[in-house]
């Protein structure tokens, strides 16, 4: 894309600084994903407005009237404070007319929403773990057909929220606990889904309507005697220190290169049931017996230098600046309804 005006929004408490240390501790600040976006697009010669906002949705209506963005970048994960909100954001940037990056709101609806994608994912023949719902202030038998051990998850968070080791359930008493944990302790609505033993995959996709693959990324746990029956908790996630400790490393995955061609087809299959665009991440177990399992899907995954999505489409020959590129073009595509390539 040529040099253009590009305004990206992000969450208010998460505009970084203008002036940043070349080398700065990436482990203690929040907004490293903001930062390599806009520090990287201005290099590629974008005239760069970072934007951060609160509650007040009209921001953005103003920066784009006095701006006048060829195309706006999203990062906003959440809207006052609501994950749920997110697609609204976006939203608002259609009734605007607005071009913008990563997912359209319907896609972020549904892919949000941990059940309704699996039903629709399972209608189409992608394999999904069984589950069970338990909705808050409402009374839930435990479905006697599941199989422990199970996993306990909010329905509607992302990134890990409220997944530590007392996620990974035995027995009916402890999935129970579990549930009026996140009920209580979060206020979330939760999925219990039947464990999938295996290896633990990303899959990176770009595209509208043309899909691209990136190469599949695993997760390891080095330290681990038993890796496949090993959950990514919210505290690995986001502890370096708990990472180092305990072996946890991403990198390029070893699989070869059928059951790669195999994530990829299962993977764009998964974009278009969800009507997925723009960019997007999904989460797989692969069993020892190569059956895929989609665990779960994230659009606008997090867009970091260092982050699974960018590793990825680094080891797929993309240059973190060639990626940003890449998706503020498909924004435009998508905005004038043009067929990517």
């Amino acid at each position: 894309m040529k040099p253009s005006r590009v305004l990206v929004i992000m969450d208010e408490e998460l505009v970084p600084p203008e002036s940043v240390p070349t080398s700065f501790d990436r482990d203690s600040v929040d907004w490293t994903s903001e930062y390599d976006v806009v520090s990287t697009l201005r290099k590629n010669g974008h005239e760069v407005l970072p934007l951060g906002v609160g509650n007040d949705p009209s921001s953005i209506r103003e920066a784009i009237e006095e701006f006048n963005p060829a195309v706006t970048y999203n990062l906003m994960v959440e809207f006052h404070k609501e994950a749920l909100f997110d697609h609204n954001v976006v939203s608002y940037l259609e009734l605007l007319k607005a071009p913008y990056t990563g997912c359209n709101p319907r896609g972020l609806v549904v892919a949000r929403d941990k059940s309704i994608s699996k039903i629709i994912l399972d209608y189409e023949g992608v394999k999904v773990p069984r589950f069970q719902v338990f909705m808050r202030n409402r009374k839930a038998k435990v479905d006697p057909e599941l199989r422990y051990p199970m996993i306990v998850k909010c329905l509607f968070e992302e990134a890990s929220l409220g997944i530590s080791q007392a996620s990974l359930v035995h027995s009916e008493e402890k999935l129970l606990e579990r549930v009026e944990f996140l009920h209580e302790s979060i206020g979330a609505d939760a999925i219990v889904e039947e464990f999938v033993k295996g290896r633990e995959l990303y899959m990176g996709v770009l595209g509208n309507y043309k899909l691209h693959t990136l190469p599949a990324w695993e997760l390891q746990f080095n330290e681990s005697d038993n890796p496949e029956s090993k959950i990514y908790t919210s505290r690995a996630k986001f502890s370096p220190k708990y990472r180092r400790k305990h072996g946890i490393k991403t990198k390029k995955s070893t699989v070869d290169d059928e059951v790669e061609k195999e994530l990829g087809k299962v993977c764009k299959r998964t974009c278009r049931a969800l009507n997925l665009s723009g960019y997007a991440r999904i989460d797989i177990r692969l069993t020892e017996e190569n059956e895929i399992y989609v665990l779960d899907v994230n659009p606008n995954p997090n867009i970091s230098i260092d982050d699974e999505f960018a590793l990825s489409a680094k080891a797929g020959d993309w240059k973190y600046n060639d990626l940003l590129e890449k998706i503020l073009s498909l924004g435009v595509a998508w905005h004038n309804k043009t067929f990517d390539e």
